[in-house]
């Protein structure tokens, strides 16, 4: 048991927009139940999916928390975990549905954890597995292998940027379009840079010598999905949307949810993919780090689509 009862928590009791229903609480410090550790949140990070549920896509019992994704240090477990200790640092998913708070707290209830690997910052431990949980599985149906050619449309997003970098790693060449914030960032890493805007297809298509084997899209402009599928020598088949999933559904493109893995195989990848990021290979841009007591305007951020990475909360900073 915490020496601490109560902490603070931002949450919502009833579904609306963001800036419309959430609160910062003081609540009572829940005891984690089997299967499950609480831990001391250093960082929090907010994410798209936190406004989607606010706005009620999952519905079910309220109040409920925001910030999906947490880094920080175990100081209670419950029954049957035997794979941590009190004081170990890890990180990974709340139990975002089962809880009545979320990450954005000075404590969270966790549902799936990785020890922090040595070298790896909690901080920037606190943005990886959203970002690399989602990149791993889109590219899954897109069978990317070494000597392949991927487009990754909205490679400035942190699924893309995390895509570009898995894509990578496993031999592809690949070609990402983005705004300035990080194309020099991406050229770096290895990836073929272009812009977004018309002459897409004529762009990539040259920069590819042809059709490119597979299409992975995070940008927010469903307009461009019809020049994606161009772009996969028309294949639509060679094409996934992570942004778009219902237009992407219409044209007959991949669906991620065709190639679901069951729970416990959802998140194998990241432990490997946090042991490079603690060698410094792979990373996701951060926007911005906020205390707790200055949640608003790090909600008011990642809602302005100008984030540029991910806005994290820093409990105790305040």
């Amino acid at each position: 048991m915490t020496e601490h009862n109560t902490m603070r928590t931002v949450r919502y009791h009833e579904y609306g927009e963001p800036v419309d229903v959430l609160r910062l609480e003081t609540v009572p410090v829940s005891e984690p139940q089997a299967g499950r550790v609480r831990i001391a949140v250093h960082a929090c990070g907010l994410a798209p999916a936190d406004w989607a549920y606010c706005r009620g896509l999952v519905a079910g019992r309220l109040p409920r928390g925001i910030g999906l994704e947490v880094s920080g240090t175990v100081e209670a477990i419950g029954e049957g975990v035997t794979d941590v200790a009190l004081g170990d640092r890890v990180f990974g998913m709340v139990d975002w549905a089962e809880q009545t708070s979320a990450g954005a707290a000075d404590y969270a209830i966790m549902e799936h954890w990785f020890a922090v690997p040595d070298g790896l910052e909690l901080t920037q431990a606190a943005s990886l597995t959203m970002a690399f949980s989602a990149a791993h599985l889109f590219l899954t149906p897109l069978h990317v292998s070494p000597g392949s050619t991927i487009l990754v449309n909205g490679a400035g997003t942190t699924t893309g940027y995390a895509a570009v970098q898995i894509a990578l790693h496993r031999g592809a060449r690949v070609i990402a379009t983005c705004g300035t914030t990080y194309a020099r960032q991406l050229q770096a890493l290895g990836a073929v840079v272009t812009h977004y805007g018309e002459g897409l297809v004529d762009r990539v298509s040259t920069l590819a010598e042809g059709p490119v084997d597979g299409v992975f899209d995070t940008a927010p402009d469903s307009s461009v999905l019809p020049h994606l599928v161009q772009v996969a020598g028309g294949d639509a088949n060679r094409v996934i949307t992570a942004s778009n999933p219902a237009e992407g559904a219409k044209l007959g493109l991949l669906s991620a949810l065709d190639h679901l893995p069951p729970p416990e195989q959802r998140y194998a990848a990241i432990p490997d993919y946090a042991r490079l990021a603690a060698e410094g290979r792979f990373t996701v841009p951060i926007a911005a780090t906020f205390p707790l007591g200055d949640w608003r305007t790090a909600v008011d951020l990642s809602l302005s689509g100008q984030a540029h990475g991910k806005p994290l909360l820093l409990p105790a900073d305040g």
